[in-house]
């Protein structure tokens, strides 16, 4: 009988034996050890090597349940970020790491072991910093997503595609925690720091400009199928070291607009730089890198686009003004969803380690109020901004 015939969790023992009966990796008689190394709150993530050669992989497996609170969860999202990451492999290169095996039974996904990458947001916590970062990261999102749109693929073909990744249950979680919540806690989720409590209730809670703001920027985020998004791209989602970068876990991708991806990026800087200005000043020489790559990852991007634009696309009714009002509503959608993508991490209860790490204290009140208020400036300015294209300058003074 073929116990991996029928859907069951994995663990540290069985997972050796999956290797064997289900793998053609390892040798048939290879020592191998498992371990748990998962941080998070969706998936089971292992490492398997070979103790006499050091080879290894990683398998990352989908429960029907969500580890963190036993909400029930379609296993499908497992199978999408297995052909995602193919399709990113194909776009991007190396970039991502090496699909081996995706099993559509045990929903289990075997991939390359990425061990001598770093996660990007311990690395600047920890004060370090990556030259090369803004423009690879600039160069893996306009690669990974401007081929995805329909600029560029038959339509037939993008609306196979959008289908395909439809991805219900992921894209529900962002938006209530993304577009939702942090405005309208109407599941009292949210989770303030002592002290910020009337500052959320006055700037989140009841600003009806900002409210119209967000709002278009969740209808989009919902129904503009534009490009095939990571859909989850903060800092713990790219592993670096002095070589380059990898880009991990697009299991909320789906087709959305390009921008999304975009922000979410900048966004995730903006809480660190935030964190390090005000909490370790002394750190000037991650402070600069990071206002750098602020602006590098916005201007790259915006640069590797138009570059692409160029090679890809042909069609006539696309070319001259369009393309000019295309790539700014682009940029325009990456300044509001950085602040999106701010302001959830700060009062939704997803939250980073830029704050968890943080002791409650009259500083991290200052940190988190900065950053909202940072937000809202670059949701609501967002088309301003986007055409000098000078994200540091444009918001001095915002939030001191």
């Amino acid at each position: 009988m073929d116990r991996y015939a029928q859907h069951f969790l994995l663990d540290t023992r069985s997972i050796i034996d999956y290797c064997r009966k289900r793998l053609d990796f390892f040798s048939p008689d290879a020592p191998l050890q498992a371990m748990e190394i998962g941080d998070g709150n969706i998936n089971y993530v292992f490492k398997v090597i070979d103790k006499n050669t050091g080879r290894s992989l990683v398998i990352k497996q989908a429960d029907k349940l969500l580890r963190s609170s036993g909400r029930p969860l379609d296993l499908y999202r497992n199978k999408i970020e297995a052909d995602v990451l193919r399709l990113q492999g194909e776009l991007a290169g190396d970039m991502v790491p090496r699909v081996y095996h995706y099993d559509e039974v045990m929903y289990a996904l075997a991939m390359e072991d990425i061990s001598s990458y770093k996660n990007l947001r311990k690395e600047i916590l920890a004060g370090k910093v990556f030259p090369d970062f803004a423009g690879d990261i600039a160069s893996f999102m306009a690669a990974a997503l401007f081929p995805t749109t329909d600029l560029v693929l038959h339509r037939h073909e993008k609306k196979r595609r959008v289908g395909a990744c439809i991805n219900i249950e992921l894209c529900d979680i962002s938006e209530d925690l993304v577009f939702t919540e942090p405005y309208y806690d109407y599941k009292g989720r949210n989770v303030l720091t002592p002290g910020n409590e009337e500052f959320v209730r006055e700037f989140l809670y009841e600003d009806k400009r900002l409210h119209a703001q967000v709002g278009c920027l969740r209808e989009r985020f919902m129904n503009y199928a534009q490009a095939l998004l990571h859909g989850d791209l903060h800092s713990g989602s790219v592993f670096i070291n002095e070589t380059g970068l990898k880009v991990i876990d697009p299991e909320f991708a789906f087709y959305g607009p390009m921008g999304y991806d975009v922000g979410n990026v900048i966004g995730n800087l903006f809480i660190a730089l935030f964190r390090k200005e005000i909490m370790e000043p002394s750190e000037t020489e991650c402070i600069g890198w990071i206002q750098g790559a602020i602006e590098d990852v916005y201007s790259c991007f915006e640069s590797r686009l138009s570059d692409l634009y160029d090679e890809r696309v042909d069609f006539p009714l696309y070319q001259g003004d369009f393309k000019k009002e295309y790539i700014r509503s682009v940029m325009e959608d990456s300044l509001g969803y950085a602040g999106t993508e701010m302001i959830r991490r700060t009062v939704g209860d997803a939250k980073v380690a830029e704050l968890t790490t943080l002791p409650v204290s009259a500083k991290k009140v200052q940190v988190e109020r900065r950053i909202i208020k940072t937000a809202i400036a670059l949701i609501k300015r967002r088309r301003n901004i986007a055409g000098e294209g000078l994200l540091l300058q444009d918001l001095e003074g915002v939030a001191r």
